[in-house]
C-alpha cells in the first residue's frame, strides 16, 4: 500500500510543470491560491492523477480540496 508521503511526492514531481512562480511546494501549498492554476490546469492534472493511480475521482469532491496534502489524503482514500 502507498503511504501519504509517496502520493505527496508524486503530487510535487507532477505540478512541476505547472509550478510557474517557481514556489517551493508542501502539503500546505494551495493548487490555486499559491500555485495560480486555472480551473483548465486543475481539470488537467486530476486528468494526470487518475492516468497514473487508475482511479477516477469525483469532481464534486474538488471544491473541499484546496491544498496538495488535502488532495493527496483524497487520492489516498480512492486508491485503497
Amino acid at each position: 500500500m502507498t503511504d501519504y508521503q509517496e502520493y505527496l511526492d508524486f503530487l510535487y514531481s507532477a505540478l512541476e510543470s505547472q509550478n510557474k512562480r517557481k514556489l517551493p511546494l508542501s502539503a500546505n501549498t494551495a493548487l490555486v491560491a499559491d500555485l495560480g492554476l486555472s480551473s483548465l490546469e486543475v481539470m488537467e492534472f486530476i486528468e494526470k492523477i487518475e492516468d497514473h493511480f487508475d482511479i477516477s475521482i469525483p469532481l464534486n469532491i474538488l471544491p473541499d480540496v484546496n491544498t496538495i496534502g488535502e488532495l493527496a489524503k483524497k487520492v489516498k482514500e480512492l486508491n485503497l
